[in-house]
């Protein structure tokens, strides 16, 4: 499996809503939390192969994202 890297959501603004809504009430450590939970679970959702290609991709966007 390859990462895919064009959109491949039917709607992404109720996805991210959805996201920051999971988010909603808590503290910063509990958001990490969350996060890390998410990840590892789309983690193994995904495998290792794509996993690694995400993380390379997101890594070489640089801190800011970009």
């Amino acid at each position: 499996m390859t990462l895919i890297t064009t959109p491949n959501l039917k709607d992404p603004d109720r996805t991210y809503a959805a996201l920051l809504a999971a988010h909603k009430g808590l503290s910063e450590a509990e958001t990490g939390a969350l996060n890390a939970r998410l990840i590892l679970i789309l983690m193994n959702h995904v495998g290792a192969e794509v996993f690694a290609e995400a993380l390379a991709l997101a890594r070489a966007a640089g801190p800011s994202g970009s």
